[in-house]
């Protein structure tokens, strides 16, 4: 499924995206309430959260704005992990707020893994993916959208199945190879993921995510490679990106996103 973004009214939507805020926030308040009472009952951990800012560049001539901003807070709890996210060019003239949640089940012989995510402009999205092993492991899973307009950010197609495979040395190291195609609107559009992470000292970790994607965008049918870097210090993080045709347009993205965990 090609992404494509909608250019709206932000008067207009204010209303819609206090909303949102509102009730991704009180979500994130939820999750961290549960999780402290849980917490004072049992001595387990409190809720951490993960605050993520990013800087999008765009080259594309024919785009109003080349710049996007976007801020996601992120809490992880017993209950499943909850966001709320905004993202706006810098121009202003377009924007969209996000709340979203997932988690995962341990049914013993399988991981059953479900997630929803809603944003401004009436979309709605949904996967569930299952996963099994330990050390070495294997994934299959299913996303749909409602087809509204959304500003991808996920980056992979959203209503596709995926395959995936790799080995766990522990839970911080880990390699994984992950096939992404779109199975509704542009069946022949396909990511490949070969995700590596691993521990370098103490509590810093390095991650590299290379891609290859290939497909068709208005009857051109494109193979590109794209790549992710990734370093953690302690709490903080840093990940840059290269991701030529972003969500199968012709515009070339580059992203800086910088990460605070507490």
């Amino acid at each position: 499924m090609i992404q494509s973004v909608l250019y709206i009214d932000i008067k207009k939507a204010n209303i819609r995206v206090i909303l949102l805020n509102f009730f991704g926030f009180a979500l994130l308040f939820l999750t961290g309430l549960h999780h402290a009472c849980f917490s004072q009952d049992m001595g387990d951990q409190v809720t951490q959260y993960k605050l993520n800012a990013g800087y999008y560049h765009m080259a594309e001539p024919l785009m109003a704005s080349k710049v996007g901003q976007d801020i996601n807070l992120r809490a992880n709890s017993d209950i499943g992990n909850a966001w709320v996210g905004l993202y706006q060019t810098k121009d202003q003239t377009f924007n969209q707020t996000r709340i979203g949640w997932d988690s995962s089940f341990d049914l013993g012989l399988i991981r059953v893994q479900p997630s929803i995510q809603s944003a401004s402009g009436g979309f709605l999205s949904g996967s569930v993916g299952i996963e099994t092993g330990e050390k070495m492991f294997m994934g299959v899973g299913l996303g749909r959208t409602n087809l509204k307009n959304y500003f991808n950010l996920n980056f992979d197609p959203n209503d596709s199945w995926t395959l995936s495979s790799g080995y766990r040395w522990s839970s911080q190291k880990f390699i994984s190879l992950q096939i992404v195609r779109d199975n509704r609107e542009n069946p022949d559009q396909q990511h490949v993921h070969l995700v590596y992470r691993t521990p370098f000292s103490g509590d810093d970790r390095f991650l590299i995510d290379l891609l290859y994607k290939s497909g068709s965008i208005e009857r051109q049918f494109i193979r590109k490679y794209g790549l992710v870097t990734g370093f953690d210090w302690g709490n903080m993080g840093l990940r840059l990106a290269y991701d030529p045709n972003v969500n199968f347009t012709h515009t070339d993205m580059r992203r800086f996103i910088f990460s605070y965990r507490y």
